[in-house]
């Protein structure tokens, strides 16, 4: 079983096609825009990202670009309309693993999906370093100078959003909108608690918080 990213903007096909690869045993997230797939990326961890070419706002070659320039190394399966061999080529440049064009059919998308998760995984770190910290981001733990610290999803998600984006301010509304996106009751007084409950469990007396609040913008990691 594996952990896939789908990414397509036609809702009808989405759904095909994750009830389908539900149905092999795998767990399907699925997203309608480019913007939605690169936060996803920057949290999460998946075994397979499917891509579609056209997408409102960023179009997934400028998905994959960005995700590839900032080292991702999932695999990458295109579904696009384009046939002409001059847009396979820009594909694979851009960083895909595998260029599947509509319409398709089911048993060729499991194919295609079985043979890339398949390939064997690169060795990447699934630890970032910062600071007194050791996030661990395949298992979500976080080490405190080498002691674990039990955090919440949401502290897990909110912490490594902040240090993987480390010296950008992000107001409230940017990361409800990235790290709360599924959940529209939150509000502002939830980021305050969040980051309440991190500095409580993280930070070091006597040191600078790992969060910063730049008064009146909202929050972020230091460089």
């Amino acid at each position: 079983m594996a952990k896939i990213l789908l990414v397509e903007d036609e809702q009808a096909l989405s759904d095909m096609v994750a009830d389908f690869l539900g149905d092999c045993g795998h767990t399907i997230e699925q997203v309608f825009t480019g913007s939605e797939a690169l936060d996803r990326l920057k949290l999460y961890s998946y075994d397979l990202v499917i891509m579609d070419w056209e997408l409102p706002g960023m179009t997934g070659v400028n998905v994959t670009r960005q995700y590839r320039q900032s080292n991702g190394q999932t695999p990458v399966l295109f579904l696009t309309g384009k046939k002409e061999l001059s847009d396979k080529i820009e594909g694979f440049n851009t960083g895909a693993d595998d260029y599947l064009t509509k319409p398709f059919q089911a048993p060729e998308l499991q194919v295609r999906v079985q043979a890339l998760l398949r390939r064997p995984k690169v060795l990447v770190a699934d630890v970032i370093q910062y600071r007194h910290l050791e996030i661990d981001t395949a298992s979500s733990k976080v080490l405190k100078k080498g002691t674990e610290v039990k955090v919440l999803p949401k502290e897990f998600a909110l912490l490594t959003f902040l240090i993987k984006n480390r010296g950008h301010v992000f107001d409230h509304t940017a990361i409800l909108d990235k790290v709360w996106s599924s959940e529209s009751d939150a509000t502002s007084e939830a980021i305050m608690t969040c980051v309440k409950r991190l500095r409580k469990k993280l930070d070091i007396e006597g040191e600078p918080s790992i969060i910063t609040t730049v008064h009146g913008v909202g929050y972020r990691a230091d460089g």
